[in-house]
């Protein structure tokens, strides 16, 4: 990347560093943007303003107290349990003589493949009698009657599929760590145990945080694993109280949406202050990560490790695999046959990637504008439209489909647009579009100056050079970003129930249906044909991108 430094200092120079204001479109179609994003919130903080019964009644109830606890307490637990198995996974598979520890960096992020409520119907459908693990336990004679529900059901889920969202960070940060202050403290006689505690703990600690912030915002949203585990959190409610008590559902929509944008905040808050603390300690040192020999605790640890993956992404497979083939053999034995036809699996499987890809195309076109006023301006605007672009992300989901749903049968002039395509791909723009935005930006500063500077002198206008320098050059970034909007796209459930058209059908949504009409077997294939795909955006966007990064 070209150097802006060198950059002579003209008056085109410094006007496309920084220094000069952005052009008048490009501040306008910003705004428009977080106008735009920031539409949703506003419609619900809005309506919870203007409902029949006070706000502050209706919160203060204890039908919103209850429901409010109950979200906080299991955010905190699966917030707590993340940061300590993530962080002691990814401590084991980067500064430990953790036998396969190349095979154990690749497999311990892939949970992040499950939607949370498929792993939680895996867990559940495994339980029951004809499930893998049922039947397993009656081989050996154990009748098994436990059952996975309420608080517990929920923490072990989330906890399961959630602890990547800080296993990544952790990670990431302990294979770039300065060494000298950990040989330092070697010198001076410390053992393992304390220069963990005492120089590696303070380090990693805002990559701790920031991940489990992260879990906490991901809980806070969840609505499929709670609904199967039936736990009542704040977005069961919602949804529960959306048609016969909408004045109740917005105010706890509202409340969700404060609670999300303060986790916002405080992660914001962690970054920079971990951002900080990088630049002050991570240029002593450039050496390799002192490997700490685990001695005794090799076995226990290796056990350990194992124990979770098994948990996390193979017993889900092998109980989903199982239901599976179980519906496939009872239909070749001339028994009832699977309730699928190719139509029941070919259709949902294209409208989640045709659906996923115009949202992730819709996304990335639409923070590119946002990306050009971060990268080239320094400008007030921009940090504004930024942030409010970012707060898009947290707000759950089913809050933002909520607030379109009402939004385009109140609003008369946009009634055509009530359970169609574009509220559905708004939505999903909204909640996912801020992924994007980084890798945008990263993209758009990664052009060199001179060649646009180049193609200006040649007489190239504005849209010519867009697609005949930037684009070509940008390409690998937005094609990231838009991956990871993809991804996400194709795993969300609450905002494609309430939104899409009648009759579009996703894996997601088929999923869910299949299972609440208790056909599992169904259920499992189209679950299998999901985790397919994810698997292999996930491998291609997180895990071998993090593997090039060490």
């Amino acid at each position: 990347m070209t150097d802006i430094t060198k950059v002579p200092r003209t008056g085109t120079a410094r006007r496309r560093t920084g220094v000069g204001r952005p052009p008048k479109p490009l501040l306008a179609t910003a705004i428009l943007i977080a106008a735009l994003f920031a539409l949703p919130g506003g419609y619900v903080a809005w309506r919870a303003a203007g409902g029949s019964e006070s706000p502050l009644a209706l919160l203060g109830s204890r039908q919103t107290l209850d429901p409010l606890w109950r979200t906080v307490q299991l955010a905190a637990l699966v917030s707590v349990s993340t940061a300590l198995l993530g962080t002691g996974l990814a401590w084991l598979t980067t500064r430990t003589d953790l036998p396969l520890r190349r095979l154990w960096r690749v497999v311990v992020p892939l949970p992040l493949v499950y939607p949370s409520f498929v792993g939680a119907a895996a867990f559940i459908s495994g339980l029951t009698p004809g499930g893998v693990v049922h039947d397993l336990a009656g081989v050996f004679g154990i009748e098994l009657t436990i059952r996975l529900h309420g608080l517990v059901g929920s923490w072990l889920v989330l906890t399961l599929f959630t602890y990547p969202y800080v296993y990544l960070p952790v990670a990431a940060r302990l294979t770039t760590l300065s060494t000298a202050f950990e040989e330092n403290a070697r010198l001076l006689g410390d053992g393992p145990r304390r220069v963990f505690l005492r120089v590696v703990l303070p380090q990693v600690g805002p990559s701790i945080a920031a991940g489990s912030l992260l879990v906490f915002l991901y809980t806070l949203s969840d609505f499929g694993a709670v609904h199967l585990m039936r736990f009542e959190t704040l977005t069961q409610t919602i949804f529960r109280t959306r048609l016969f008590d909408r004045d109740r559902s917005f105010a706890l929509a509202l409340l969700l949406l404060v609670l999300a944008l303060l986790v916002v905040a405080a992660e914001r808050t962690v970054a920079r202050s971990g951002t900080r603390r990088g630049a002050r300690v991570g240029a002593i040192g450039d050496r390799r990560a002192l490997v700490v020999p685990l001695g005794r605790w090799k076995a226990a640890c290796t056990t350990a490790t194992a124990a979770v993956v098994g948990l996390a992404l193979v017993a889900p497979a092998v109980s989903l695999a199982d239901w599976g083939l179980f519906g496939w053999f009872r239909s070749r034995r001339g028994g009832t046959g699977l309730r699928l036809d190719w139509d029941d699996v070919v259709a949902p499987t294209w409208n989640t990637i045709w659906v996923s890809t115009v949202t992730a195309v819709v996304a990335v076109a639409v923070v590119l504008p946002v990306a050009y006023l971060l990268a080239r301006h320094r400008s007030r605007v921009g940090g504004v439209v930024n942030a409010v672009v970012v707060a898009g992300f947290a707000i759950p989901g089913l809050v933002v489909a909520l607030s379109m749903v009402f939004w385009t049968l109140h609003a008369s002039p946009f009634e055509f647009l009530i359970g169609s395509m574009p509220v559905l791909v708004f939505a999903y723009v909204v909640h996912f579009g801020a992924q994007a935005v980084r890798t945008t930006q990263v993209a758009v500063e990664a052009v060199p100056l001179r060649m646009e500077d180049a193609a200006r002198l040649l007489g190239a206008g504005r849209l010519r050079r867009l697609a005949t320098v930037e684009l070509p050059l940008m390409a690998p970034g937005l094609a990231a970003g838009a991956g990871l909007v993809m991804l996400s796209t194709m795993k969300e459930l609450p905002a494609t129930l309430l939104a899409s058209p009648i009759g579009f059908r996703t894996l997601a949504t088929q999923i869910w249906n299949t299972y609440e009409a208790l056909f599992l077997p169904e259920m499992a294939v189209l679950a299998l044909v999901l985790l397919a795909i994810s698997a292999t955006m996930t491998w291609l966007l997180v895990i071998r991108r993090s593997e090039h990064l060490r």
